[in-house]
């Protein structure tokens, strides 16, 4: 027998408020980037983030630690160097490795952002009260951990790292 969805059901399904919530959560931080005059994406960020705590992974690493797969780690690396932002080095123990770290521009540029990308978190879970923020991000951190091995890309922490 066929479900019959109807509007208030779409609206109400977890995956279609999921998709919501990213768009929000897109163009919100879009605007911040374009407020500060930073030419930057949510991914290239995440990317920015890791190599300043983690300098010297190698990009299967990084794609890893931001839940990326390799063809999008790819092109997020390869606009961060276009930028200016990100320096790639042969790793000598593996040279078909390219070790990553942040240049001096890319440095500078996550210290602008930083206070920025804080200030909008609020707001992308806009009206909600400061216990409510918190659950929701309890449980969303729940979802993602219970489904890491369901996603295409899945958040994988090298040893001796923290976990997320």
């Amino acid at each position: 027998m066929a479900y019959a969805f109807t509007m208030q059901t779409l609206y109400t399904m977890p995956g279609h408020l999921i998709r919501r919530l990213h768009q929000i959560s897109t163009s919100i931080f879009a605007d911040g980037m374009k407020q500060v005059g930073a030419d930057l994406t949510s991914p290239q960020f995440a990317a920015l983030s890791i190599l300043h705590e983690c300098p010297g992974i190698d990009q299967a690493t990084l794609a890893g630690m931001i839940a990326l797969d390799r063809p999008t780690i790819g092109g997020v690396v390869e606009r961060l160097a276009a930028k200016g932002l990100v320096h790639r080095k042969t790793n000598d123990a593996d040279r078909r490795a390219k070790k990553l770290t942040l240049t001096p521009e890319g440095e500078a540029l996550l210290r602008l952002v930083q206070p920025v990308v804080a200030e909008m978190q609020p707001r992308i879970m806009n009206g909600l009260s400061q216990e409510e923020m918190e659950q929701f991000t309890r449980l969303a951190e729940k979802i993602a951990l219970n489904g890491n091995d369901l996603s295409r890309a899945p958040l994988s922490l090298p040893a001796g790292t923290q976990d997320a």
